[in-house]
């Protein structure tokens, strides 16, 4: 079958089962950029399901780019509170002054000028191109991948090389419609070719694909290690407040508000009688303990909180979590 079948199949299936997303419906072309561009940053390494709240949240606060680039900074990591991975939010808002500083405030075309821009690189511009500009480009997420994996049937380390992944895209050849053809394949992974229990009886490309003749469903991915470490969180209290600080201490989530935390060993952590939290980051699994024994202990930077005024800072998920779990 010729890729010109195979791309036709594709958007004849996703012409007929896209999702209604918000950065997808029809607007000006210069409104398109800024959609393609805020959602494209939320979708790092996020969920479209998380993101379309925020997404739709986002937009009301800061309709245009104009508006992100004056934003305050404070103000605009405050309506991403929860997304995590808060550099994005930086960067973004970075990117929106630089384009209105030195493209006029439009996404330029050329690749290179793309990745020159803060958070973005080989991934989303190539999305931003496809989708925003209608370029011919295919960005390699996971569900692009997963297709390729079951089409071609690639299981050994060599094959699911991102060298490797990179030439097997031909597969899917090139659409005029190259915006609709990029969102496309990957819809098609993400409601279809799912990493578990994909919806074959639905798919336009069982003909092509050898995991669906062979019925070998199952994906082999690259080896992702997911560090655990271990913390206690110590917590101070003052009458119904507490004691919260700066992070200067971790690479990650600097310069949010935190409990004050120390990383422990897995035998201090595994032979406390404290109270223990688990919370996944990235790469990443903190098992926290929470000691809530302490006595009252200003610090530099420290900030007393309670639930009166806990909205006022940007915290992370963990924070919140520790949080809860005391007040509750």
């Amino acid at each position: 079958m010729s890729n010109q079948n195979i791309s036709n199949k594709i958007l004849y299936w996703y012409d007929n089962n896209k999702r209604k997303l918000p950065w997808r419906k029809k607007t000006s072309i210069k409104n398109r950029e800024y959609f393609t561009l805020v959602s494209e940053f939320m979708l790092q390494q996020t969920q479209v399901a998380t993101v379309v709240p925020y997404f739709i949240n986002f937009i009301k606060i800061f309709p245009n780019l104009k508006f992100l680039a004056n934003a305050n900074e404070k103000e605009v990591l405050k309506n991403w509170e929860g997304l995590g991975y808060y550099s994005r939010a930086r960067n973004l808002k970075k990117t929106a002054v630089n384009l209105l500083i030195n493209f006029n405030g439009r996404l330029p075309k050329d690749i290179e000028k793309l990745k020159s821009l803060p958070g973005i690189g080989d991934y989303t511009s190539r999305s931003i191109l496809a989708i925003a500009h209608n370029k011919p480009y295919i960005p390699m997420d996971g569900n692009v991948e997963r297709i390729l994996k079951r089409v071609f049937l690639l299981k050994k380390k060599k094959e699911i090389s991102k060298e490797n992944l990179n030439k097997k895209k031909s597969f899917f050849g090139y659409s005029k419609r190259s915006s609709d053809y990029a969102q496309a394949i990957m819809e098609l992974g993400a409601l279809i070719c799912k990493p578990t229990l994909p919806v074959c009886s639905l798919c336009p490309l069982t003909e092509n694909c050898n995991a669906f003749k062979k019925k070998d469903f199952i994906i082999r991915s690259k080896n992702k290690f997911n560090k655990v470490k271990y913390f206690e969180a110590n917590i101070y209290k003052q009458k119904n407040k507490f004691l919260l600080i700066k992070n200067k201490k971790f690479n990650f989530l600097k310069n949010l508000v935190i409990f004050p935390m120390e990383e422990i060993n897995k035998k201090k952590f595994n032979h406390s009688d404290y109270k223990k939290i688990n919370v996944k980051m990235s790469n990443m699994n903190m098992k926290i303990l929470i000691n809530d024994n302490k006595k009252i202990k200003k610090t530099r930077n420290s900030v007393l909180l309670d639930k009166t005024n806990i909205n006022n800072y940007i915290l992370p998920s963990f924070t919140k979590k520790i949080f809860s779990s005391l007040t509750n």
